[in-house]
């Protein structure tokens, strides 16, 4: 319910207490997907000895959950643009909920695969409504603080991860990394429905894109089943080659049905802003470089450095740290100074933390070898992760938040999605590397130097192409192409 002393004709001002639980609600339900996109990479290893899994499957299991939330991201902000941002969000955490039970549950690997993709459908619907709550909700002198804070918090719910999941596989099993999902979606739901105002686009779409959703579907389906299933059946395999012709195929009718369409969720002409389309770019880069490292290095940790499960999470907990105390901050130097100057630094500080990260290996000291990677890498993306996330949205306009959020969240999806699944292939980790610490290191070596490299390329695309002026724009609304606004005069 919405106290009117508490809002203005523009929207709810973030020191009140109904911006408090706006704020609350928001980052509960996002760090609930960005907590289980981390927790699961510590209890890989025991995972693939409890269910007696090659790396490949392993890999479907961080993948399977990317997969359905990088697909239906775009459906799900379209859809909180249409029927409400809190009702798909509190849709979507009730989701999430079940099918982590599922997961919790799961007798074995397929069938833990399989629950990963549905709880993925649920994380694609909360998440880009999460984020659009606060654009939506917020009057706009207070969106800066609102959106770092979010990137910030959410961020250290993703960072803990790790940690909260190396704690419940020696505690108790890794099997509630899952279940622990169900109280706390109780609580956001509890606080949505009760604080958060109802928003949504008045001008949105009639139509659902259903057909779009699906061949997006197929499209990254067989294109990852490819570049996953290559080491183990070779390039000569019909179901590899099938597999990749169909992802491409799909990927192609993708594009069509989106430029044809008469209601596509990815509307094309919002790619027409260039600083839209610059942001993304930049997110590509730097979100496929930090897919691979979330993802291998828990793993190096465990299973070359010798780590414990706990003590592999409690490694990485500077992230957490940077993240808690300067993303707000962060993203509020961006509205002053424009967001170009972090955009390009925080890449580079990021690409550092990679270097560092070289020196784990076998019987690695915390200190001396683990800790300066860590830490360098958590300040870069403390200095990166809320303007690149602020930029994202502000390029679009504020009545397609949903829409401007479920694309960079998906952006930032698929580029995990395929650097989970192209990276350790081309640094040739395979089959039961994770079980051979000489193999797994050198592939760790090499994937570490690709994200480097991404992370620069990211750090030059920013540089050249970001303006200052992307923040302090104002969108203008008033002729649309595709249900989507032109880009600001201002931006360019």
């Amino acid at each position: 319910m919405t106290d009117p002393a508490q809002t203005s004709s523009q929207g709810i001002r973030l020191r009140s207490p109904q911006g408090r639980w706006v704020l609350a609600a928001s980052i509960l339900g996002s760090g609930l997907a960005g907590v289980d996109a981390t927790v699961v990479n510590v209890a890989l290893p025991e995972i693939g000895r409890s269910l007696d899994t090659p790396f490949s499957g392993l890999q479907w299991t961080v993948t399977a959950y990317t997969l359905t939330l990088a697909s239906f991201i775009l459906l799900g902000g379209s859809l909180a643009d249409r029927f409400g941002r809190r009702r798909l969000f509190v849709i979507g955490v009730v989701w999430f909920a079940v099918a982590s039970l599922a997961c919790g549950l799961a007798p074995s690997i397929e069938t833990l695969i399989a629950a990963r993709a549905v709880q993925g459908i649920g994380a694609a619907l909360l998440t880009p409504g999460s984020l659009a709550m606060i654009q939506a909700t917020f009057v706009p002198e207070d969106r800066s603080r609102a959106i770092g804070a979010w990137s910030g918090l959410s961020g250290i719910a993703t960072a803990a991860g790790p940690f909260l999941g190396g704690f419940l596989v020696e505690s108790v099993s890794w099997r509630w990394i899952f279940l622990i999902n169900a109280p706390l979606a109780v609580i956001v739901v509890v606080i949505a429905m009760r604080h958060v105002p109802e928003t949504r686009d008045p001008e949105a779409a009639p139509g659902l894109d259903l057909v779009g959703a699906l061949t997006g579907v197929v499209a990254l389906g067989g294109i990852t089943y490819a570049l996953v299933e290559l080491p183990a059946r070779g390039s000569g395999s019909p179901l590899v080659l099938g597999a990749g012709l169909l992802g491409v195929v799909a990927a192609v009718g993708f594009v069509v049905i989106e430029h044809r369409g008469r209601h596509p969720m990815l509307p094309l002409g919002i790619f027409r802003s260039r600083q839209f389309s610059a942001a993304n770019l930049v997110t590509f880069t730097v979100y496929g470089a930090m897919g691979a490292v979330f993802f291998l290095l828990l793993l190096q940790l465990q299973v070359v450095a010798g780590f414990r499960p706990i003590a592999a999470g409690t490694a990485i907990l500077p992230i957490t740290a940077f993240m808690l105390v300067l993303s707000s901050r962060s993203g509020a130097l961006a509205y002053r100074i424009g967001p170009r100057l972090q955009m390009s630094v925080g890449p580079l500080v990021c690409a550092l933390g990679l270097v560092a990260m070289l020196r784990i290996g076998p019987d690695a000291s915390y200190l001396g070898d683990v800790l300066p990677g860590v830490t360098v890498f958590g300040l870069g993306l403390a200095i990166m992760v809320a303007p690149l996330t602020a930029t994202a949205i502000a390029a679009a306009p504020d009545e397609h938040a949903g829409l401007a959020s479920g694309v960079n969240n998906a952006v930032a999806r698929g580029a995990g999605l395929l650097a989970i699944a192209v990276l350790p292939l081309v640094a040739g980790i395979a089959g039961n590397d994770y079980e051979r610490p000489a193999a797994f290191d050198a592939g760790f070596d090499r994937t570490m130097i690709i994200s480097t490299a991404l992370l620069v390329l990211g750090s030059l695309v920013a540089f050249v192409s970001i303006s200052n002026d992307t923040l302090s724009a104002e969108p203008d609304t008033t002729t649309s192409h595709c249900g989507v606004g032109d880009p600001p005069d201002r931006v360019k």
